[in-house]
């Protein structure tokens, strides 16, 4: 399988400082608009897509309207909402401003209390990365053999670091960081995993070629 994952373009929440799951995400900026723009462009000069056999979305609103500006690029009939892809769920702060989440809850401290949820009702970090792994060797089980897209978010992005380099923690002195569109290549063959490319953006540092 050829697992190619995108963030999602630049949305509302992250301007707005919003914690944003399924019912608090407003959607894209203009700027994301523009970046999915682009990047759907880059594709259609490029044909490095051009074997899609699926293209997959977290349901959040910023995920599906990232798909739907690539999808006529893609060549694909449908598009497939997968809840899997989400980010770590939030639960009750899905709408709450970080601010109010940080006076309610304090920080979220994630791999350090893996056992911790975010809020009532959503998800530890133990239990985030335990879906991410369940989720990519679905995936390969699925689509063996497949070239197939997931617009994700960042988190879903860094948790495949995580899992499938078997790294235990994140570091204390790095960051992953992957940007609103680029592009995160995985390569799955008899259950071995290769990272093709992590994070290409070319098209955003390089939009007067598109």
């Amino acid at each position: 399988m050829r697992l190619i994952l995108i963030r999602h373009a630049a949305s509302q929440h992250s301007q707005q400082g919003i914690i944003a799951e399924i019912h608090g995400c407003t959607g894209l900026t203009a700027m994301g608009v523009q970046q999915a723009q682009t990047l759907a462009k880059r594709l259609q000069q490029t044909h490095e897509l051009d074997h899609c056999a699926a293209l997959l979305t977290s349901p959040v609103l910023r995920a599906c309207q990232t798909a739907e500006l690539l999808k006529p690029v893609l060549g694909v009939a449908d598009l497939i909402e997968d809840s899997n892809l989400c980010e770590l769920l939030v639960g009750a702060a899905d709408g709450m401003s970080n601010k109010a989440y940080r006076e309610q809850y304090g920080e979220f401290a994630g791999p350090l209390a893996p056992n911790q949820a975010f809020a009532a009702g959503g998800e530890s970090w133990a239990e985030f990365m335990q879906r991410v792994q369940t989720t990519l060797d679905q995936l390969a089980k699925t689509y063996a053999n497949q070239t197939i897209v997931a617009v994700s978010h960042a988190g879903f992005i860094v948790g495949s670091m995580l899992k499938l380099f078997d790294i235990p923690r994140p570091g204390t002195g790095t960051w992953i960081d992957p940007s609103n569109t680029g592009l995160t290549e995985w390569q799955c063959v008899q259950n071995t995993w290769r990272l093709i490319r992590y994070n290409d953006e070319f098209h955003l540092k390089h939009q007067h070629l598109f």
